[in-house]
């Protein structure tokens, strides 16, 4: 059993990248507020995972990828995916939870609307434990929140205020990706296993998919497997999103990843960047050694780092210095986009991972 284990960062020099809505109390009705956690320490402004993943999605639906996106339907006040992880790579990766509402005013118009495009019946509900995970992006230091004033006067007449707030802040976040989930799918009556019905069982049948009886489970080829997963790692690489993007245009695509692939879950990674006294990021020699050293026995490739060159140097002079001493070929230092082109090359030679 393999995972994809990662940290990356997400530079935010004036941004506001999800916000809150309306802040209740304010001047103006219509003052806008940016996500954060309020401790004693100060205000950490974050992206939601989920927000994340919109980003990701988006990104990966818009882009040159092949990214085949699953589409959604909604009854009333319910929204869901056609849950079929077999034809859509967003069902497989992102997981889902498709339950049809049961009330007579939707089923009758069901019947009405007839047959939807691309849908795939489902006789039972059905959920998938999502393979790719990733935390909620959080600044590595509190900061200071600004409220930028602003004002609606292309028109006749008095000028229409607003206010927005948005920050200066580095925003760390954790992914992982269960590699032996990513392509295989449960037919298992459990919360999470029931991954497929009758219908999409058949339909797995029909389309080859290795049968696993023993464990219930049905699974597309490797090449398919890995395809998804290399895609979704382009996608990372090129990320695009956020908030407030035509008044701050932040660009989101990591300028640090640090990843490789262990043989469990937890990420080994969350304490080897952390922030100096001025706020700024700060990679932590220590940490990374201890890491190398207590978990040599669950690395199963090299550690990838992705980084940016003209961001933060003077941190990846201490990175490159510690490289030059460190034995072996443990380590590889490079651009982000090589670093996730690095970890596809290794998953192809190592099928082995998805088992």
């Amino acid at each position: 059993m393999g995972f994809v284990t990662g940290m990356f960062l997400i530079d935010a020099p004036a941004s506001a990248l999800n916000n809150l809505g309306a802040i209740p109390g304010e001047r103006f009705d219509n003052s806008v507020g940016v996500k954060g956690i309020s401790t004693r320490e100060g205000f950490y402004p974050y992206v939601s995972g989920q927000a994340f993943k919109y980003w990701l999605r988006t990104t990966l639906e818009k882009g040159p990828f092949g990214w085949k996106a699953a589409p959604v339907y909604r009854e009333e006040k319910i929204a869901y995916t056609d849950a079929n992880p077999i034809l859509w790579w967003d069902d497989d990766l992102f997981g889902y939870m498709r339950a049809p509402s049961k009330r007579e005013s939707a089923r009758a118009k069901r019947e009405q609307e007839g047959p939807r495009e691309n849908e795939t019946e489902t006789l039972e509900t059905l959920t998938r434990t999502a393979p790719f995970r990733v935390s909620t992006l959080v600044s590595i230091a509190p900061v200071r929140v600004v409220n930028d004033f602003g004002v609606m006067a292309r028109h006749e007449g008095d000028p229409v205020p607003h206010e927005h707030q948005f920050y200066r802040a580095t925003l760390k976040g954790l992914m992982s990706l269960d590699l032996e989930s990513s392509g295989r799918f449960w037919y298992k009556k459990k919360t999470g296993f029931l991954n497929l019905d009758e219908v999409r069982t058949k339909m797995a049948e029909e389309m080859g998919l290795e049968h696993n009886e023993s464990d219930k489970s049905y699974s597309l080829k490797t090449d398919e497997r890995l395809e998804r997963i290399r895609t979704l790692f382009q996608g990372m690489a090129c990320l695009d999103g956020g908030a407030k993007q035509s008044i701050h245009y932040t660009d989101v695509s990591p300028p640090y990843v640090m990843m490789c692939v262990t043989r469990g879950g937890n990420n080994i990674f969350s304490y080897v960047i952390g922030a100096d006294s001025k706020g700024l990021p700060q990679f932590n020699q220590e940490a990374f050694e201890e890491v190398m050293r207590v978990y040599s026995d669950d690395i199963l490739s090299p550690v990838f780092i992705g980084w940016t060159k003209g961001y933060m140097d003077e941190e990846r002079k201490k990175v490159e210095h510690f490289l030059s001493e460190y034995p072996g070929e443990k380590v590889k230092l490079t651009h982000p986009r090589e670093a996730f082109e690095m970890l596809d090359q290794a998953l192809k030679e190592n099928p082995e991972w998805l088992d």
